[in-house]
């Protein structure tokens, strides 16, 4: 689809708004978030936030990878969707797109508890996204509340038990071998409710060597003691004994044959194999009518095995413990005769992993060539406080200082004692307005300052052991200007920012067949600077009628790569210029029919804009329909999924050895799906 295409559409979906205002006004439901670390409106909230509710996360959906969800959230993209050895890579206003595997530069709550590591890096094979209630995303640097992210957070919440229990088996299946049985069941009592899912997944894959097998069991039990007091436990079992992974290939090798798998993937049987624990408390509650406190406690344990495509130091494994805990604590204040609200906490968390590397001597384990003990350690300190200025313009100052100690502490030296330490004490703040021009209309600006510290996979250093001393934190700075409300059926949220960001990390591969690792290093400056547009449409009772565009104009300021070659005015790689986002969602009853249009323009490939890649359209539609016979809904579903069979990428690796650059996605799919529910049971 060409740009100007794009652009129409895009111009459509903001065209909407003017379109409605005059509409017959209709009451929408208020929208309550809790992503900023305090419960308040979506309308009084000073930043870009989306909010996808239970129904846009639930109806025929595969539950594969998060992107399902996030994509009609202007300013976020997603890739790798069909490589669970290397996990979905999010990307907010371009923060994360650097990923190797993964998610990074953002914060990732998950039932109030962190899903993102101490050292930043976040993966959600861990997450049942079967059980969602609703996800939260902040667009924007976030360290004032959250520390040690540039791009944003993802909050998620999975579901608590209903007030009528019910029981649901669940079996679906579809195109490339994928199928998945589940139970879900839950219910509450007096103080207690309690929600229960388990499910076991295997996949052969569109490409070759692509053969994924998870299972995964996540129960949540809340329990409300006395009065305004909510204690809520998680428990969450992940078993993933294969995910293999098919590589990256060449442009040659995709019009070749794009279902194949890079040939060092198969010589090297590269992919994974994990199990986590996860344990977890978060306590809410007002302890007087103007004062409230959150706590929390977790404590996660992962066991990892890697093979990666190459001989020299080709399998990882690591040991891992995360664990830690926060307290926040809110007050209704005053400051002189200003009424306001006051939010101050602290952050504590300490990683551990265990890791080791051995040759990979096509796919069987060789001599060890690495073995060091990680730790990282974070400790943060917060606080914000609100002030309501007049009736219609409220603003918020917040100041956040945290602590962020690495140490590798080398256990294997034969080539020399590579162990150090790294420490990093960053400070983060925030100023923003909010005012109310119409009463269900407002406008936002926003300033703050964010960092990113390196992972301990960004450390890595091409040398040998240990740290890589050429690399550092990223430093951002934010401002952006923003405007949302209701107007009649329609809810609307625009944003345009720039974010001046300071040694930002950006990866690379060495040119050796016998390495196929990334690494990283820092940029002189880069500049992103775009407008996000949202807008839900409500024109009768049973249509829904969504878009999301993103323009995004991202670009190295001053960088000259190591071999001398200044960058500086190049675009930032693996990130669409454009992105547009619509669906149009029928639900009459508890049926329904939904139909959506992803629409990615070009970007490119390297960090030199040599290798562009095209623009793609995507189209799926699916529908369902839900029986209700004496107290059982049964819900039998169907969805196709890339219905015009777009040839696309469902990945691109930034700035990859050998043009290996590129992840195929499959062409037309489907999948099916019957959920059998049984209500009322004692």
């Amino acid at each position: 689809m060409t740009q100007r295409w794009i652009n129409a559409l895009a111009m459509c979906v903001l065209g909407l708004h003017g379109a409605q205002a005059v509409a017959e006004t209709v009451e929408l439901e208020p929208v309550t978030v809790t992503a900023p670390r305090l419960e308040r409106p979506w309308l009084d909230t000073p930043a870009a936030l989306g909010v996808v509710e239970r129904e846009d996360l639930e109806q025929a959906r595969q539950g594969l990878q998060l992107d399902e969800a996030l994509v009609r959230v202007p300013g976020v993209s997603a890739q790798n969707r069909y490589n669970f050895a290397q996990d979905l890579r999010v990307s907010m206003r371009g923060f994360g797109a650097r990923a190797a595997f993964g998610i990074r530069g953002i914060k990732m709550l998950v039932d109030g508890l962190p899903e993102t590591t101490t050292d930043g890096q976040s993966q959600v094979d861990a997450i049942d996204l079967t059980a969602l209630e609703r996800i939260e995303v902040i667009r924007g640097p976030s360290s004032v509340l959250h520390g040690n992210a540039t791009g944003g957070v993802l909050d998620i919440t999975t579901r608590s038990g209903p007030a009528e229990p019910f029981f649901q088996p669940r079996a679906e299946a579809g195109s490339y071998g994928y199928r998945r049985l589940g139970l879900q069941a839950g219910g509450s009592g007096d103080a207690a409710a309690w929600h229960l899912s388990t499910w076991d997944l295997a996949m052969d894959g569109y490409r070759d060597h692509s053969r994924a097998e998870k299972r995964l069991l996540h129960a949540r039990t809340d329990w409300v003691p006395s009065g305004p007091h909510r204690l809520t436990g998680v428990v969450t079992l992940l078993d993933a004994p294969r995910t293999d992974d098919p590589g990256a290939l060449t442009a040659a090798e995709v019009a070749d044959d794009r279902r194949a798998a890079a040939p060092n993937a198969l010589a090297f049987d590269a992919g994974q194999s994990v199990t986590q624990q996860r344990a977890g408390l978060v306590y809410r509650g007002d302890i007087s009518g103007s004062e409230r406190l959150e706590a929390r406690v977790f404590h996660t344990w992962r066991d990892f095995d890697n093979r990666l495509p190459f001989e020299s130091g080709g399998i990882v494994q690591y040991e891992r413990q995360f664990f830690g805990g926060g307290i926040h604590y809110t007050r209704d204040n005053h400051i002189g005769d200003l009424s306001g609200r006051m939010t101050a906490g602290l952050d504590l968390e300490r990683q551990r992993d265990m890791r080791r590397r051995y040759d990979n001597l096509q796919g069987a384990r060789g001599d060890l060539a690495l073995h060091q003990r990680e730790i990282a350690e974070a400790a943060g300190v917060f606080v914000q406080q609100e002030l309501d200025l007049t009736e219609r313009l409220d603003v918020t100052l917040g100041l956040r200082r945290d602590r962020v100690r690495f140490s590798i502490d080398d256990r294997f030296l034969a080539d020399g004692d590579d162990s150090g330490q790294r420490d990093f004490l960053e400070t983060s703040q925030l100023v923003s307005a909010s005012y109310a021009w119409q009463p269900q209309h407002r406008i936002y600006a926003t300033w703050g300052t964010a960092f990113e510290t390196p992972s301990f996979t960004e450390f890595a250093n091409p040398d040998g052991g240990g740290f890589n001393p050429e690399v550092s934190p990223q430093q951002a700075r934010n401002l952006e200007l923003g405007f949302k409300g209701f107007a009649g059926r329609v809810q609307y949220d625009v944003a345009v920012f720039r974010v001046d960001v300071r040694d930002e990390l950006v990866p690379y591969q060495l040119e050796d067949p016998g390495d196929d690792r990334t690494y990283y290093e820092n940029a002189g400056r880069t500049r992103r600077q775009g407008l996000e547009a949202g807008l839900v449409w409500f024109p009768t009772v049973d249509w829904t009628l969504t878009g999301a565009w993103t323009w995004s104009d991202f670009h190295f300021r001053e960088f000259t790569d190591d071999e001398g070659t200044s960058l500086s005015g190049r675009r930032l790689p693996a990130i669409p210029r454009q992105q547009l986002f619509l669906e149009a969602a029928w639900r009459p009853g508890r049926d329904y029919a939904i139909a959506d249009l992803l629409v990615q323009g070009g970007q490119y490939a390297d960090n030199a804009n040599t290798e562009r890649v095209s623009a793609s359209t995507v189209v799926n539609v699916r529908a369902g329909r839900v029986l209700r016979r004496n107290g059982w809904d049964v819900e039998a579903f169907v969805a196709l999924n890339n219905l015009f069979d777009e040839d696309y990428f469902s990945n691109i690796r930034p700035n990859a050895g050998f043009g290996r650059y590129y992840e195929p996605a499959p062409g037309r799919n489907f999948f099916v799906g019957l959920h059998v529910r049984g209500r009322g049971f004692d």
